[in-house]
């Protein structure tokens, strides 16, 4: 596996340091289509998104689901935090009968972020302009899975389960706002 995954890394351009276990397979699987009303692939996340300002989920959209699929899981995280890829939110056995989440909703069941929450946790990024990837994954099954589980005890529940992925990507930068007071 971990020479597929190097060929993949070397083909594709995929990280190396990316956890996800799925890399190399996601790209011979099937997709579906990921998009928000919100904001565009590769656009800038809503303010109201982020952590300065309502640190809401976006909404987001499906299509394009294939045959046998039971329930979606979502991971969304910044693989350009300093310190490694940084895990903002997870969240599974959503109904496969949805073809979307609305802002600020909580459609299944959520597992722990790096900010050591059970909730969806908006952009921060510290300093620049980072890239959040919303990966979607079209499950044969609902997981037996607690809330507050890690996104590696997810991963492992996903495993053989997986019948196609989709990604939508947004950007964040925070602006820094001077107030200067006179006296």
């Amino acid at each position: 596996m971990l020479s597929l995954r190097l060929a993949v890394t070397k083909v594709i351009g995929i990280r190396p340091d990316n956890h996800s276990i799925y890399s190399a397979l996601e790209a011979s699987m099937k997709s579906f289509v990921v998009r928000s009303p919100a904001f565009t692939h590769m656009g800038t996340l809503p303010l109201r998104c982020t952590c300065d300002g309502k640190n809401v989920n976006p909404p987001l959209e499906f299509s394009g689901l294939p045959d046998g699929t039971e329930s979606l899981a979502l991971i969304m995280d910044d693989p350009d935090a300093p310190g490694g890829t940084w895990l903002h939110w997870t969240v599974w056995n959503i109904k496969a009968s949805r073809d979307r989440i609305r802002e600020n909703e909580v459609p299944g069941v959520q597992g722990i972020n790096d900010f050591g929450r059970v909730n969806y946790g908006g952009p921060c990024p510290p300093t620049g302009t980072h890239r959040y990837f919303i990966r979607a994954y079209a499950l044969d099954t609902l997981l037996d899975l607690a809330e507050g589980s890690s996104r590696e005890q997810l991963e492992e529940a996903m495993q053989k389960h997986i019948l196609a992925t989709g990604e939508i990507v947004g950007l964040y930068k925070r602006t820094k706002t001077l107030l200067f007071v006179f006296l």
